[in-house]
């Protein structure tokens, strides 16, 4: 799988529309809980607004999910998903925020205000290349610790975690794309990896 642009940080952008603010929030969003708790963030930091609405893309290939919070179907969630599919970022949450000015913007205003504030925001949004990685966990006997370590290749093939007890329990991090011959390897030496 290749690799994917996602947010290294978080950005801000405000616009106005027809006296409507719109406060459009872009961050990273490492799983569906992570986006959600960006989204109770925002709507304890801004109680006062009329509408919180959100879309987000997780993983690769990325799963997508948006909601227009009140406003009409369409006109909120999808413009502001359509910006993240069109920047090609993943793992990332959009929220944009709104306090209603007094004047009805209408569908079409409404979806072009939602997709602008989005893109404001994209502007400054700090972004890393990320590479798909799948855990696996492996139990290895003491002897053949040093077989199992001369196969880590960072950043391919890392260490994320160890316990040792009767025998060394091990996270490894893989690259997608190389889990298949890690897997190989570890069998050779017999040992059967887990997923983590």
């Amino acid at each position: 799988m290749a690799a994917y642009a996602a947010p290294a940080g978080e950005s801000r952008a405000e616009i106005r529309e027809k006296g409507s603010v719109f406060l459009a929030v872009l961050g990273p969003a490492a799983d569906e809980a992570a986006a959600k708790a960006l989204l109770a963030g925002l709507e304890k930091e801004f109680p006062d607004a009329t509408h919180h609405c959100w879309a987000w893309r997780l993983g690769s290939p990325p799963r997508e999910r948006s909601a227009d919070a009140g406003e009409p179907a369409g006109t909120a969630g999808v413009p502001i998903l359509q910006v993240l599919r069109g920047a090609g970022l993943s793992d990332v949450m959009a929220v944009v925020v709104r306090w209603f000015g007094g004047t009805k913007l209408g569908k079409g205003g409404l979806a072009r205000a939602y997709a602008a504030a989005a893109r404001e925001a994209l502007q400054g949004l700090p972004v890393v290349q990320k590479v798909p990685t799948a855990r696996l966990a492996v139990e290895v006997p003491y002897e053949k610790m040093g077989a199992v370590k001369r196969l880590l290749r960072p950043p391919e093939i890392e260490l994320e975690a160890e316990e040792y007890g009767a025998s060394a329990r091990l996270v490894l991090a893989v690259h997608e794309e190389r889990r298949d011959a890690l897997r190989e390897a570890l069998a050779e030496l017999g040992i059967v990896p887990g997923e983590k």
